[in-house]
């Protein structure tokens, strides 16, 4: 692989690796802190949703200004709000300023997300599609893999909040290899004339391209199948691992850890093997749904490890099946508003899954939870299927 492509995954990798490690604290120290599955829920729902929310405006800004730029200052800007966060800290106190920061951070993290979703297809030409989505998802992953590990051996050494400035630091490393891709890359991306307002235009012309595209509309239900059991999976799997099980952080770290190896594992074959986006979608769906319900029904950590690999591991396949769709039939020109548009809509049931176990946990069980959204995301595929065929029937009748 080219030196300029590597310096890319690096950066992708290290901004990962930050991201991730804040992922990982907030709902660990909230619990700690409380003692609360309830609380711990609510607190990956604030942390969660903003990050959401701003994919619509991300993604037309994309469309708008240098994605490159916007990439520099999402990544730049999330080291300063992780050290200024952690100076009002130290003024304050309080672990309020562990999830504002996070909340702040993760905007910024959808700014740079769509940053890249929009410069892919131009850098990687050499490959296809399907091929860069898996090295991009292996690099994800790897910062996945290592997060958790970093975190939890950070945490034996310093107080949270040195975790959190270190965050800070491979922030500012993931934009020095992003600038030295620059520096080696010569990549010009094509820019289109764009309509001066970035809210309300935008957002009629990616409704437009859902509301005529059938293949759309059908990747946004399964993806909301999928955000609910991925949301309640992490919502969840804290209390469910420290709380219902006994086991210790590390234990935690150790099994966000294997679920990020077991996702790698999967991409590296992606990589190497061509299948049909049919077979991707099936098989990543069904396995996610089977996963989510092992969790539920699980009386043990280690039955519980079954299903939760499932559901982590084949959360990137099912990304990679949706992500090529999205490249094949949206223009290129709306392709950062629409994506951003189709991205909030994929993953608000994300944060919703995070507030159903605040509300619900207390009452059903964090299992009867996990539960009752696995049989929700099942209904949803078989009503996927049930009328993408009744749709396939009456155009070959007509």
């Amino acid at each position: 692989m080219r030196t300029d492509y590597l310096a890319f995954f690096f950066s992708l990798f290290l901004s990962r690796l930050a991201d991730q490690i804040l992922l990982f604290l907030v709902p660990l120290i909230v619990f700690q802190t409380t003692n609360s599955a309830s609380w711990a829920g609510l607190a990956f729902f604030v942390e969660t949703l903003p990050r959401f929310l701003a994919f619509p405006l991300c993604g037309a800004l994309c469309d708008r200004f240098a994605p490159i730029r916007l990439l520099h200052i999402s990544q730049m800007y999330r080291a300063a709000v992780c050290a200024g966060a952690m100076a009002l800290y130290v003024v304050f106190g309080g672990i309020f300023w562990l999830v504002l920061l996070s909340a702040i951070c993760g905007v910024l993290t959808t700014q740079g997300i769509m940053a890249r979703e929009v410069v892919m297809p131009h850098i990687f030409k050499d490959y296809r599609y399907g091929k860069t989505l898996s090295y991009s998802q292996i690099a994800d992953q790897t910062g996945l893999v290592l997060g958790p590990l970093l975190a939890a051996l950070s945490l034996e050494v310093c107080p949270w909040p040195g975790v959190v400035i270190g965050a800070a630091l491979l922030f500012v490393l993931a934009d020095l290899a992003m600038r030295e891709w620059q520096r080696s890359s010569h990549v010009v991306l094509e820019t289109f004339e764009q309509h001066r307002d970035v809210w309300i235009q935008p957002l009629r012309i990616a409704f437009g391209h859902i509301r005529r595209c059938a293949e759309l509309k059908k990747i946004i239900c399964l993806a909301v199948g999928v955000n609910l059991i991925v949301g309640v999976t992490l919502a969840s799997s804290a209390a469910m691992v420290i709380g219902s099980f006994g086991e210790s952080k590390d234990f935690y770290a150790a099994l966000q850890a294997s679920g990020a190896l077991v996702t790698i594992a999967i991409l590296f074959g992606l990589a190497r093997v061509s299948l049909p986006l049919s077979v991707l979608g099936r098989v990543s769906y069904c396995a996610i749904t089977l996963g989510a319900l092992v969790t539920a029904s699980g009386a043990a950590s280690e039955v519980y490890l079954v299903g939760f690999l499932l559901v982590v591991g084949f959360d990137k396949m099912f990304n990679v099946y949706m992500r090529t769709i999205r490249q094949r039939v949206i223009p290129l020109r709306d392709f950062g508003k629409t994506v951003g548009v189709i991205t909030l809509l994929n993953n608000l049931s994300q944060p919703l899954a995070g507030l159903l176990v605040g509300v619900l946990a207390a009452s059903m069980g964090l299992r009867g939870v996990i539960l009752l959204l696995a049989l929700a995301a099942g209904l949803i595929g078989v009503a996927v299927a049930v009328f993408g065929r009744a749709s396939v029937h009456e155009s070959v009748e007509s």
